[in-house]
């Protein structure tokens, strides 16, 4: 079992030593299209939330 886990410890350590890890303008400008994204989302879901609430609520009366 020990054997199992320090060979695939070893495979996983030779394995990201092939990575390419992106430079830290790439890892910067990503990380912010990607928030930016997720805010206009939640924006968007925020506005139709308020509105499917507003619309049961007319039904329900």
């Amino acid at each position: 079992m020990k054997s199992k886990i320090k060979n695939y410890l070893n495979d996983v350590k030779v394995e990201l030593k092939k990575v390419t890890w992106p430079d830290k303008k790439v890892l910067r400008n990503s990380t912010l299209i990607i928030i930016l994204f997720m805010i206009i989302m939640a924006f968007y879901f925020g506005i139709v939330d308020v509105i499917f609430a507003k619309i049961i609520s007319l039904i329900i009366r």
